[in-house]
């Protein structure tokens, strides 16, 4: 199970705010709510809020409209914002775009298309793999650069980590050496299918008992399986 992305949902609303966030925690979202532009920035800026993944923001708020939430944070942030407007004057829109909003919506709408837009918007993002991949025992933290295989660390060099991620995200596909290369090494390596060999063997035995995930397809490459 992926780490949960945790969104803030800034409206004065209650009824408005239980809707998103009903809707967000049962797609598996944690929601942060606010109910005002004030309060909005404290969360976005409080440090146990860290690494809010997306904002849907209200245009009219008391204390501090939308707006300026959105100033305030575009100083300091490019997270995803998606703006709900009760008037959809395009004037409005064009200005929320010039200081970087992302998306509108218009109230009211439907939650289904809220939903949809959040995943696509967290898709271009792409934050919506969730930056820690959990499979089989093995913990793989983006971010951090970090494995772990049943709970302790595992020390891999830059190479090996992002084969083991290729592997990881690729799960059950057959992969050719030279789909290997071209995705892991790109277009600064002009070595041969052999390095990667090299790899899964030291991979492989860096993970103990779970190297035998990587399964060997001969003549053709590798798959990763649990």
């Amino acid at each position: 199970m992926a780490e949960q992305l945790k969104i803030l949902v800034v409206d004065d609303e209650s009824r408005m705010r239980k809707l998103v966030h009903d809707f967000l925690a049962k797609r598996g979202y944690m929601v942060i709510e606010a109910e005002d532009g004030e309060k909005a920035v404290d969360a976005f800026f409080d440090e146990k809020n860290k690494n809010i993944a997306l904002i849907i923001l209200d245009v009219m708020m008391p204390k501090m409209d939308g707006w300026e939430v959105v100033r305030e944070i575009r100083q300091y942030s490019k997270v995803p914002i998606i703006m709900l407007t009760a008037k959809s004057e395009e004037r409005d829109e064009l200005q929320g775009f010039d200081l970087g909003v992302d998306e509108y919506i218009s109230k009211p709408f439907s939650p289904k298309i809220l939903m949809a837009r959040v995943e696509a918007i967290l898709r271009r993002s792409g934050t919506s793999v969730g930056e820690v991949i959990e499979i089989g025992g093995i913990t793989l933290d983006h971010d951090a650069h970090q494995v772990k295989i049943d709970g302790d660390p595992v020390e891999l060099s830059v190479k090996e980590f992002e084969l083991l991620e290729y592997f990881v995200t690729n799960k059950g596909l057959a992969l050719s050496r030279e789909k290997i290369l071209n995705n892991v090494w790109n277009y600064d390596y002009y070595g041969d299918a052999r390095t990667i060999d090299t790899h899964v063997k030291k991979l492989r035995s860096k993970m103990g008992a779970k190297g035998e995930y990587i399964k060997t397809i001969w003549g053709m490459g590798y798959k990763f399986e649990v």
